[in-house]
């Protein structure tokens, strides 16, 4: 065990500290002591402190908190899911499918937040639809109706809200989906990063299955739709303006027609997940621990391509917890992988869609990664994200 040296008191907010490193300095000055991350040391160190476990509470809100990570999976146990419990929202799925007239609907609602909100591949409009839809589309439905709700700032320019507006209409008419109803709110100028866009959707269910973790078997394999990463460092080369020998592209599509392609080909879906925040990696825990399943994922099956692997090692990233907007896995039946794996090629030939893994079980709901050298490392998500506001 390592001892903590005591650190100098911490700077004022505002001076470069975060809530974060200033509740590390306090707890390695020893002002935390009581707390019960703060294990006594074992060699009676004065310090009398030793390396602490990640902080897990916080009396106020972080981005990290919304970043897909850890942070916001406590969020939502501890504070939403026991407030509005009930059947469809303990699913823990994309959206909820409830049964209505005799029929099965999806319906799902998503806030957008990305900054800067124009970037390779795709804007906030683009987003807003195309990430709607795919959660509908991970629900086995088809897009039905959209709405949304526009927070605009005081001082944005009308030309930017009517470029967002196009791009919203040309994704949502891309596929064959009608934005039926909406509002608009209007903040004091600085309060609004220039617009936020609420989006909900609602689609039909149509196929004769449940689609979600609860129907995933051992022996079951995992495919991957397309090579991960291109939206979070897309986002994060225009944000920091960083310069590529190439352009990096966000992969910001919707998927609609080759989850489709998999339905209407009687392939066995077992459960659906699109990658957003917090990459592969958070997606595959969550089936993982929601199942109680060990998954078994092959490091070198998963396609990331050249630029993004590059940039990723330039700025020290891993690949498989950065964001995607275009990208989803599917787990089916061992038996019809293959098969699968060929619709998904045939959806998207530009795509390298690939099988990545097997789930096992039952087991500890664990992700095993096995390295390009053949080791095992446990796969786990990040507590927040590598770049917040991702979408």
């Amino acid at each position: 065990m390592c001892s903590v040296l005591p650190l100098p008191a911490p700077a004022r907010r505002g001076a470069g500290v975060t809530e974060f490193q200033e509740e590390h300095a306090k707890r390695a000055a020893g002002k935390l002591a009581n707390a019960p991350n703060c294990v006594p040391s074992m060699n009676d160190s004065p310090q009398g402190l030793v390396c602490p476990t990640p902080i897990q509470r916080y009396e106020h809100v972080l981005l990290a908190h919304g970043g897909g990570g850890r942070l916001m999976h406590r969020l939502l146990q501890e504070i939403f899911l026991p407030a509005f419990d009930n059947p469809a929202l303990a699913a823990r799925h994309d959206g909820a499918c409830l049964d209505l007239g005799g029929q099965r609907w999806a319906v799902t609602t998503d806030a957008y937040v990305v900054r800067p909100l124009f970037f390779p591949g795709g804007d906030i409009g683009t987003l807003a639809v195309n990430g709607t839809v795919n959660d509908l589309a991970m629900c086995g439905a088809r897009p039905v109706a959209l709405a949304a709700a526009f927070v605009l700032e005081e001082g944005l320019p009308v030309a930017t809200l009517q470029r967002v507006v196009e791009s919203m209409r040309a994704a949502a008419a891309a596929v064959g989906v009608p934005l039926v109803t909406g509002d608009t709110k209007v903040v004091d100028r600085g309060r609004a990063d220039g617009l936020y866009i609420t989006t909900t959707g609602i689609g039909r269910v149509t196929v004769d299955r449940e689609i979600s973790p609860a129907q995933v078997r051992p022996g079951d394999r995992i495919l991957l739709s397309g090579d991960i990463g291109r939206h979070g460092m897309a986002i994060m080369a225009t944000r920091e303006g960083l310069a590529f020998e190439t352009t990096l592209t966000s992969d910001c599509a919707p998927l609609v027609e080759p989850v489709f392609r998999l339905l209407d080909g009687g392939i066995q879906v077992r459960c659906l997940r699109d990658l957003t925040r917090g990459g592969l990696a958070s997606a595959l825990v969550e089936i993982a621990e929601t199942t109680r399943l060990d998954l078994l994922v092959d490091e070198a099956a998963v396609p990331v391509s050249e630029e993004v692997q590059g940039a990723c090692e330039i700025l020290g990233l891993d690949p498989l917890h950065v964001a995607n907007e275009g990208r989803f896995i599917a787990i089916v039946a061992a038996s019809d992988a293959a098969r699968a794996l060929t619709l998904l090629r045939e959806a998207a030939p530009e795509l390298p869609a690939a099988v990545i893994g097997e789930v096992r079980g039952p087991g500890e709901g664990r992700v095993t990664l096995r390295s390009r050298i053949g080791a095992p490392r446990i796969l786990d998500m990040f507590s927040g994200e590598q770049l917040p506001r991702i979408c």
